[in-house]
């Protein structure tokens, strides 16, 4: 991947810690907000609720789309904001997945506030695992990548 674009992935990433969750409900596309972390490998971990119409959707629908925008800039037109699509599979991610300890962290990392949720019976941690992405660096500058051009990127 171009050292550049790499550079724009990693500051819309790190920049933004909420972003819009696209999922199918009932048939329907439906978009909510969620905080996000990420791990090494470039997977999303999000904190649910499963009262939250996208926690229900996602383990009815397991593809999900999460948008990643940077912040509106001085004299930056909306359609020129850098941001990244990703392509996902969302799973579930208990006590005894592999992975749990890891998202845990990761989530807690960057909202170590959130702490007690983990307490909270009915919320817990799912990951997006990335399938593709769409990259668009500023205006007419949109580019396909793989999970692996995220990963490099993060390294």
């Amino acid at each position: 991947m171009n050292p550049e674009h790499a550079q724009t992935l990693r500051s819309i990433l790190s920049a933004q810690q909420v972003a819009a969750l696209g999922t199918l409900h009932e048939g329907v596309p439906y978009v909510s907000m969620v905080p996000f972390a990420l791990l090494r490998d470039g997977s999303a971990v999000i904190h649910v609720s499963a009262l939250a119409a996208h926690t229900r959707a996602m383990l009815a629908e397991p593809a999900v789309s999460l948008l990643v925008m940077a912040p509106p800039s001085a004299g930056v037109l909306p359609q020129a904001l850098p941001r990244v699509t990703i392509q996902a599979l969302a799973a579930s991610c208990g006590p005894v997945d592999p992975r749990h300890a890891e998202a845990r962290a990761a989530y807690l990392g960057r909202f170590a506030d959130s702490e007690p949720m983990f307490s909270f019976g009915d919320f817990s941690l799912f990951v997006l695992a990335p399938q593709s992405l769409r990259l668009v660096a500023g205006f007419a500058q949109a580019h396909t990548l793989a999970p692996t051009d995220l990963a490099a990127a993060l390294r």
